[in-house]
């Protein structure tokens, strides 16, 4: 898959292409539904599959008071669009003079002039340009466009507000159903103040770089992705406090089976797959230790 983040540098040598259009935070099954018909599309005109998505929601540009945590980093979604057989993303800056662009502007001047669309896939509630004019239904009248309709499962809709809902409620298990796959955090590691080492259970601390959601305070089951391989793990999100600690809410992973290599300074991704318990005060260390044997216990068969 290409990827080009704005069009400045774009040359598009095909007469026609097959455009996706749409935010797709997190990529869910319902973003799935709505490439795998553009893909298919694309297939059947010959034609390259094209998504054209923004680099940040747009709520980022026009109300940062109000602006949602991110489901997933970006190399996160470019690694679903690639997944599904995506020819080429088209990855635009979210601006204040994006913002500002007409429907007609963004329609004539990137996804025909551009991209050279002859088709358009979008989901049910999708619209783009000033005032979100150009609706689907926008689209219809201008070029051949097909409108995937919303996507269900278990007789709910899946979108993005709702995962990220389930995510920050700790309700790790739905949000992994709706996107099909672990809910992934992403960070850096780095150290923290040590107190894992002195009861025995060693921590990796994450350090994140963008606004992406957490979930609830609490110990979860995982998998962490590392440049040393993957590995089980015991999460605990919170503040610590059977431990004298400094307060801060930290994200902290004991690695099951871990060789001991320093982990400082490289990245570090868990995907959760089931929340396990809530964050708790024992009356000792020692009780905080047992406690934690059984957690170790837990993630390891973690499903």
């Amino acid at each position: 898959m290409q990827v080009h983040f704005g069009v400045d540098q774009l040359q598009a040598e095909w007469p026609k292409a097959l455009v996706c259009v749409g935010t797709f935070d997190g990529v869910h099954l319902g973003h799935q539904a709505v490439i795998r018909q553009s893909v298919s599309h694309a297939r059947e005109a010959q034609e390259p599959a094209i998504l054209v998505t923004f680099d940040r929601h747009p709520a980022a540009v026009l109300a940062p008071e109000r602006c949602p945590p991110a489901i997933a980093s970006i190399p996160a979604n470019l690694r679903m669009f690639e997944s599904l057989s995506v020819a080429v993303t088209v990855m635009l800056p979210f601006t204040y003079d994006l913002s500002q662009t007409s429907a007609e502007d963004f329609y004539q001047t990137i996804l025909v002039n551009k991209l050279r669309a002859s088709a358009i896939v979008v989901g049910h509630d999708f619209a783009f340009g000033h005032g979100r004019l150009g609706t689907a239904e926008w689209l219809k009248e201008r070029i051949e466009t097909t409108i995937v309709p919303p996507f269900e499962l278990d007789g709910l809709r899946v979108s993005s507000s709702a995962i990220r809902a389930a995510i920050l409620d700790g309700r790790v298990e739905h949000a992994r159903r709706w996107l099909g796959r672990p809910f992934e955090l992403f960070g850096v590691v780095v150290p923290g103040q040590r107190l894992g080492r002195t009861i025995g259970y060693p921590t990796a601390n994450l350090a994140r770089s963008f606004n992406q959601a957490v979930p609830r305070d609490g110990v979860y089951a995982c998998e962490a992705q590392t440049d040393f391989g993957v590995f089980r793990a015991a999460v605990g999100i919170g503040v610590r406090p059977t431990i004298e600690s400094d307060g801060q809410r930290t994200i902290e992973a004991y690695l099951l089976d871990f060789p001991g290599t320093s982990l400082y300074g490289t990245s570090m991704s868990l995907r959760f797959l089931k929340r396990l318990r809530n964050e708790e005060r024992f009356d000792s260390v020692e009780a905080l230790k047992v406690q934690m044997e059984s957690d170790v216990a837990l993630a390891r068969i973690a499903g």
